[in-house]
């Protein structure tokens, strides 16, 4: 199979938003691209070797563009709500996600989604 019809993982989100965000920034620029794995993410929100995360596939002879494409503005739509700055960080959780998790799933109940957190680097507050 040459490198112009073989298809590849090009990057794996924990978030179907985002997932979705660069197929479609993809899409936009006529670049062929699919998504995986989409109801797995919604179920284990943690990724692992059995749950990879939503998965983006392309053609290998696209690395190059998609990479530049979606370099361009990576993570930039996530903006403090309190000052509207770019300039942010992610907070590490102080609770484990897996035993938050693994909580849920010994109840036999779906865990609910575990948003990230960021602090501002402009005013300094927290935000999900």
């Amino acid at each position: 199979m040459e490198a112009s019809e073989k298809i590849i993982v090009y990057q794996a989100y924990d978030n179907v938003i985002v997932a979705n965000w660069a197929q479609t920034k993809l899409d936009a620029y006529g670049i062929p691209c699919f998504l995986t794995e989409e109801n797995f993410t919604g179920l284990y929100p943690l990724r692992n070797d059995t749950f990879p995360g939503v998965r983006l596939h392309i053609f290998e002879k696209d690395r190059e563009e998609v990479h530049r494409i979606l370099a361009e503005q990576s993570e930039t739509f996530i903006t403090c709500p309190h000052c509207q700055s770019k300039d942010w960080k992610k907070i590490p959780k102080a609770t484990s996600k897996f035993t938050f998790v693994a909580l849920f799933v010994l109840l036999g109940m779906r865990a609910p989604l575990i948003d990230e957190e960021y602090e501002c680097n402009n005013c300094g507050r927290r935000f999900n």
